[in-house]
């Protein structure tokens, strides 16, 4: 139950081997959470971590009051993503914000999204002049362009790592993704597109990963998009109505 009445905010963060970034996320993204209201927390989805990740985020509740740090089985990024916002749904989020633990998006590029939280149910963050490699570049462009001829919808960053949502709509969406699937939020704007939701987009700065070594590498990626042509054309069918 609510104490203040206000709108609360949660903010999703999945993390899995990030021990070299937790700390620094954790308490810039915590300092975001807790201007928002006492409602508000700050859930850090451990995904089966094999370093200190959870446990310097269990350290760190410690300090921060709003931190909730939670694990599971290793299911990747999407399946962390899923996890987290069923969680925050479940506990009575109003809102619901997700970024990525390696410390590339500012929490001060937050505000603008925030202030207008009431005009449409996604807004995301459009990341420009990236700084994350070719590689990933190369994904996003991909993604769109894929996206646009199974479904029919054309989004600026389908997949940033820097999107807030309404609770109440981002409920309704998940029923129709698949358990654990691992493009989550590249599905979820889909779905939000297609069902003629209000999407809004915020240029946002993507720095280079501010430590330690990203755990997907292109030969990962390759077979990630291998097997999403498959997944996007079962879903092109089941989608075809919404």
């Amino acid at each position: 139950m609510k104490k203040s009445g206000r709108e609360n905010l949660w903010i999703v963060i999945p993390a899995y081997n990030e021990e070299k970034n937790i700390e620094t996320v954790i308490r810039q993204w915590h300092a975001i959470v807790d201007k928002t209201g006492e409602d508000s927390r700050l859930l850090l989805v451990d995904d089966g971590s094999k370093d200190h990740t959870l446990n310097i985020a269990r350290h760190l509740q410690k300090t921060c009051p709003r931190l909730v740090a939670v694990t599971k089985e290793n299911g990747g990024h999407g399946a962390a993503v899923l996890f987290g916002y069923h969680y925050a749904v479940s506990h009575g989020a109003d809102y619901i914000f997700q970024t990525d633990s390696d410390g590339q998006t500012l929490p001060e590029e937050f505000w603008p999204l925030w202030a207008d939280r009431e005009l449409a149910g996604l807004l995301l963050g459009s990341r420009r002049h990236r700084q994350d490699g070719w590689d990933r570049i190369l994904v996003t462009k991909t993604l769109k362009l894929i996206v646009a001829m199974m479904f029919g919808v054309c989004m600026e960053d389908i997949n940033t790592p820097f999107r807030l949502m309404r609770a109440a709509e981002l409920e309704k969406i998940l029923k129709l993704v698949p358990k654990h699937y691992h493009l989550s939020n590249v599905i979820i704007s889909v779905l939000y597109k297609k069902s003629g939701r209000t999407v809004r987009y915020y240029p946002i700065t993507f720095r280079p990963r501010q430590a330690g070594k990203n755990s997907v590498n292109f030969i990962k990626i390759c077979r990630m998009g291998k097997n999403a042509l498959a997944e996007f054309w079962y879903l092109r069918k089941k989608y075809r109505k919404v």
